[in-house]
């Protein structure tokens, strides 16, 4: 990468996340790396340590870009301390342990739902099976690319009807949490990339999530749209950016238009809301 290209991801890595829960500049010398983030149960830290360094967060190896960039995150219901280690080039150790906030989640109520999306028959469940292998699949890619580092933009604006980490009862009956954020829009409102990726996934017809598309970002953080109602790009390609796609539906289990967006950490599940920052008013 260029000297003018390092400078730039350096200034974006610093402007990443403005408004979220950030320590202070004291965290080179306490952990051998800036990081800035939301210090919180499903936040994301990007670091920035010496190019060159080794880091190992939660015992884990972490991939570090030739710039020293690096992801950490925390699911739902993360444990309050983390064991984060970063060796520089030069051999000098730093071992030490990241807090977080522990947050409160709330409880909602969805009626209405098809019954069949709700308590899937026998003969749903290879279908079910087969959905959740290709998503795996897809969460599981670990490129390389910082695209991440251009900032988040949301994906479509409206009301928000569902916010993660929220408690869900469906039909009356206790569900897993909700990972995501959805969002209220007309059936064909388009859905824009929130940051530069590569399509890994694009599938038109998911059980539970109707059309459902992943784009990956780099450093195994993907963005995953739900219940679309068309799908407008494929897998492999690489979308900028902005770019229009996919449309607003309501396939899956769903009982409007609404946008589904959830943002992974391979396997961790991440707050879109914390990593986006609030939502921009409506153009007038």
């Amino acid at each position: 990468m260029k000297n003018r290209d390092i400078c730039l991801a350096s200034i974006l890595l610093l402007l990443l996340f403005a408004n979220s829960y950030a320590e202070d500049a004291s965290t080179e010398s306490k952990y051998g790396a800036r990081l800035e983030g939301s210090f919180v149960q499903g936040g994301l830290i990007v670091g920035q340590t010496k190019p060159g360094s080794s880091v190992r967060f939660n015992n884990n190896s972490v991939r570090v870009s030739d710039d020293g960039v690096f992801l950490v995150g925390f699911g739902r219901d993360a444990r309050l301390e983390w064991p984060l280690s970063i060796i520089h080039p030069d051999g000098k150790k730093f071992n030490s342990k990241i807090v977080i906030a522990k947050r409160e989640y709330q409880l909602q109520r969805i009626d209405g739902v098809p019954d069949r999306t709700v308590n899937p028959l026998p003969e749903d469940l290879d279908r079910i099976r087969a959905d959740v292998r290709q998503v795996q699949k897809a969460r599981r890619t670990d490129h390389s690319r910082t695209d991440f580092l251009e900032g988040f933009d949301w994906p479509a604006t409206g009301i928000i009807t569902g916010v993660y980490g929220s408690q869900r009862i469906i039909n009356g009956e206790p569900r897993r949490p909700h990972y995501g954020i959805d969002i209220a829009a007309p059936a064909g409102t388009p859905v824009l990339a929130p940051v530069s990726g590569i399509v890994t996934m694009a599938h038109p017809d998911m059980f539970f999530s109707g059309a459902t598309l992943i784009i990956d970002h780099g450093h195994g953080l993907s963005s995953a749209f739900l219940h679309l109602d068309n799908i407008l790009v494929s897998e492999g390609e690489y979308v900028k950016k902005g770019q229009i796609v996919a449309l607003v539906g309501s396939t899956g289990r769903s009982t409007g238009a609404h946008l589904d967006w959830r943002i992974n950490l391979f396997k961790t599940r991440l707050d879109p809301e914390l990593i986006a920052g609030a939502m921009p008013a409506p153009q007038q």
